[in-house]
């Protein structure tokens, strides 16, 4: 296990925490309830809480909690037809502008500045929004690239700390609007007849 990470295992509010540091302690502990975590417990959700060191973006901190790309969600808040939205997306993907766009039917869509949303979430971070609109009013859209049978890991309005829950929970939760098309995963080149030049 990495050092300096605690996972918090939770079933509606009872929290068993496991501090991992430079030795092994366990501990049973109380924690503050978010507006996230009483929503989760509300609804009987079973989740665990990652706390971990300081990291900003989606890939760093699906390494220091040890979770797959396909796993690790990333929110990016875009505005579409003046809509402030919220596209949820796996952490080794990222979005295809002109695919995405004729996906959604219109060439309105921009990525949405900080001063655009973050008062809409009042409780979190800057760049630390869980993936649920409907905690603050937000359309939400979801790429169907995530590892459907497997567990989802977001950011917990903090920067320090990550959800991890069943997929198939979040979607029940969250019910986001899914999408096939307008994504691309980072890093895979283009084949080869598309980077080669066209003949004169």
């Amino acid at each position: 296990m990495p050092h300096g990470v605690t996972f918090t295992a939770c079933w509606a509010r009872r929290t068993l925490t496991l501090e991992l540091s430079s030795g092994l302690d366990v501990e049973v502990q109380t924690m503050p309830v978010t507006q996230l975590k009483d929503y989760l417990d509300t609804h009987d959700i079973h989740y665990v809480s990652v706390e971990h060191s300081l990291a900003y973006t989606a890939k760093e901190i699906a390494d220091r909690v040890q979770v797959k790309g396909e796993q690790m969600a990333k929110t990016v808040m875009v505005t579409m037809d003046g809509v402030l939205s919220m596209v949820v997306l796996p952490a080794n993907c990222r979005i295809r502008w002109d695919r995405f766009m004729h996906a959604m039917g219109t060439e309105l869509i921009a990525l949405a500045s900080e001063e655009e949303f973050q008062d809409r979430f009042p409780n979190c971070e800057v760049g630390a929004m869980p993936p649920f609109g409907s905690l603050y009013e937000i359309p939400i859209y979801l790429y169907e690239g995530f590892d459907e049978m497997g567990e989802i890991a977001f950011r917990a309005g903090s920067h320090q700390e990550v959800i991890k829950m069943k997929f198939s929970d979040y979607i029940e939760l969250a019910r986001p609007m899914t999408l096939t098309e307008g994504f691309a995963k980072i890093g895979v080149k283009k084949p080869a007849w598309l980077t080669r030049k066209k003949a004169s």
